[in-house]
Formats: C-alpha cells, sequence, structure tokens
C-alpha cells in the first residue's frame, strides 16, 4: 500500500523533482487528496483545482512541519493552475509562499525561477529580474552549460529594461558560449549600450569572417572608431573593400576618409591615384587636391610635390603654384620653388614675388 502511497506522491511532485528522502513523510488521506487534485489540473479543471489547493494551503500552512510541507504542495498545485488560466502575479504569490516550507535545495531553486518567469507574465519586471538573478547566483558553482539558457534570459531581461551596465556584468561569465546570431546580436547591442565598443568589437570580430554582409563590415568599422582604434576601423573597412563586399562609391570615400584619419594617408593616395587612372573618380580638383593633402599628410616629398604640381597645372592658379613653391622651399628643392613662384608672379601673385625676392637673396658670410 505505502509502494503505491510514494508512487502517487512521486506524481505530483514531478514539476518540482523532490526526493522522497529529503520531504516529510504524508499522511495517507492527504496523498490521497493531492494526487485527486493533480488528476483535476490534468483535466484542465482549473476552477477547481484553485477553490481545493487554496484552501487546503489555508489549513496545513499553520501547522507542523509536516502540514506546513502539505501546504507548500498544495500551492504549488495551486500556482499551476493559476498560471493556465494566466493569473500569473497570483500564481508567483503561491510559489513564494510555498518556498519557505520546502527542505530540498533543487526544488527550492526550481520554484524560485518559476516564480521568475511568472512575475516576468505578470509585467513585475523588476522583481522578475530579482528572482532570476538570485537563480543564477545559486548556480555559480554548476556548469555554464547546464545554467546557459537561464543566464542569457537574465542578460534578455535587464537589457529590454535598459540595464544595461547589469546586463554587460552578465555577459562576463557566458560571453564565450555564445552560440546563435540572436544571442551575439543580445551581446552587442549590451555592450554598445554600456559603452564598450571593444567588447562589442571582440564579439563582431570573432565572427566577422563567416559573412558577406556589409552591414556587419560597417558596423565593425564603426564601432572600431568608437573604441579610438582607428587603424583597425581603417583596415576593416579596406578588407571589405578588396573582398568586394564595398562597392559603392559611399563605400570608397569613406574607405580613403578612414586611412587619412587613421595615419595611413599614403593607402589613402594610393587608392585615389589608381582611381583616377580608371576612371573610378574624375579627374578633378577636388580630387587632385585630396591625393596631394595625403601625401603631403604621409611626408612623401616626391609624390606630394608630383600631385600639387598636377593640381596646379590644371587649376591655373596662382595661389597653387605658390603653395607648391613653398612646399618644395621647405624640403630644400629650391629649383622647383623658384620655377612654383615665378609661375605665380606671372599670375599676378604678390605673395609669390616676396617669396621669390627671399630665395634669390645672396646668402651672407
Amino acid at each position: 500500500m505505502m509502494n503505491r502511497a510514494h508512487a502517487c506522491l512521486f506524481a505530483i511532485l514531478l514539476l518540482c523533482s523532490a526526493s522522497v528522502g529529503a520531504s516529510p513523510a504524508l499522511p495517507q488521506d492527504v496523498i490521497t487528496d493531492l494526487n485527486a487534485v493533480e488528476e483535476r489540473l490534468e483535466a484542465q479543471q482549473y476552477d477547481a483545482v484553485i477553490e481545493r489547493a487554496l484552501a487546503q494551503a489555508q489549513f496545513f500552512a499553520g501547522g507542523n512541519t509536516t502540514d506546513r510541507f502539505a501546504s507548500a504542495l498544495y500551492r504549488q498545485l495551486a500556482a499551476s493552475a493559476l498560471s493556465s488560466v494566466e493569473r500569473y502575479a497570483a500564481a508567483a504569490d503561491q510559489l513564494a509562499a510555498a518556498r519557505p516550507s520546502i527542505n530540498d535545495a533543487d526544488t527550492v531553486k526550481r520554484w524560485l525561477l518559476q516564480e521568475a518567469k511568472l512575475r516576468r507574465a505578470a509585467g513585475q519586471r523588476q522583481s522578475a529580474v530579482d528572482l532570476l538573478s538570485r537563480w543564477v547566483n545559486a548556480h555559480e558553482s554548476e556548469s555554464k552549460l547546464d545554467t546557459e539558457a537561464e543566464r542569457w534570459r537574465l542578460v534578455r531581461w535587464l537589457a529590454q529594461d535598459k540595464q544595461w551596465q547589469a546586463a554587460a556584468e552578465r555577459l562576463e561569465g557566458i560571453n564565450e558560449s555564445v552560440k546563435s546570431d540572436e544571442q551575439r546580436e543580445l551581446a552587442l547591442a549590451v555592450y554598445v549600450n554600456a559603452g564598450q565598443p571593444e567588447r562589442a568589437l571582440d564579439g563582431l570580430l570573432t565572427t566577422l569572417g563567416e559573412t558577406p554582409a556589409p552591414s556587419q563590415w560597417r558596423r565593425a568599422s564603426r564601432l572600431a572608431q568608437r573604441a579610438g582604434k582607428l587603424k583597425v576601423a581603417a583596415a576593416l573597412w579596406d578588407t571589405a573593400w578588396q573582398l568586394g563586399i564595398f562597392t559603392t562609391a559611399d563605400d570608397f570615400w569613406q574607405l580613403i576618409a578612414l586611412h587619412r584619419l587613421a595615419g595611413t594617408p599614403a593607402r589613402a593616395a594610393e587608392y585615389l591615384e589608381a582611381a583616377l587612372a580608371s576612371g573610378r573618380v574624375i579627374y578633378s580638383e577636388m580630387a587632385l587636391r585630396l591625393v596631394a593633402q595625403s601625401w603631403l599628410q604621409a611626408r612623401d616629398i616626391d609624390q606630394a610635390l608630383a600631385s600639387q604640381h598636377a593640381l596646379a597645372q590644371l587649376t591655373r592658379a596662382a595661389d597653387e603654384w605658390r603653395l607648391l613653391g613653398q612646399h618644395a622651399f621647405a624640403w630644400g628643392r629650391n629649383e622647383i620653388a623658384v620655377t612654383s613662384f615665378e609661375r605665380a608672379v606671372a599670375l599676378g601673385d604678390d605673395k609669390a614675388q616676396q617669396w621669390l625676392a627671399s630665395l634669390r637673396l645672396p646668402s651672407s658670410g
């Protein structure tokens, strides 16, 4: 007879996984009643379950340890019925009231998790976060893989509530286990909004090579800029350009801008000259000036003077010839300087006349 009774009790406790050895022995009439209430629950007689379970829970609530254990089991059945009729807050309250009467640690943690989910469903968002945080903390010593889903749930809840710093802290223990695209996007959003672009970039770089999506490469480059890693930003953009992931005119000009910002202006100048030679970029004053400025920034004397000379020839502007002369003079290329100042003077530039005069003054000594 007792074996059958224990079997019934196991059926009642399936959801909470409490072992018989860790629980007080219940009287046979209580076991029979609990089993009857559970059968009504399975039959979806929710109103009847709620009424009977709550009445019995209240009846046993003030008794001894065995009575309080019975009360907790009735509350758990009531919580299941209440949840089934979407009375989530009331269901959570029943589990909260039941937990102190349960001695089995696994059952307590399981009910804590169930309560957290019910609080969230009831719109009690912070209470849900607090409960789930307690659950995660209680499982710190356990395998990350065993609790991964709930750790991600906590990060997602915190992110939904815009608690970005707290979400970032919770990511610390699970970032290595990122698997799905959804989880990667969540981690990225958390780190960006928490003001940790370097962490966001690190996470994105680990999977960037797996996707040809231009949006992902642009995002990575922007994150690198936000993290102050301009060389990384330029390198990412350059790689995407060479791979054919970036193809538009806007992409090209961003490539030029990034190389100049990142301290690799020679690379920008090389791209510009190749684009001019191929016809991708129109041979214009704007383009030539950008080439000249890039070579000048790179301090490549010969290339800078050559590109400035081409710009002066195109524009036929006195100030462009004077600028060429000034650069040549600064770098000790006096012959080029004299010729350039003479061209500027011929075009009516009085300032170039002064530079030319200073060049022709005999040296003292």
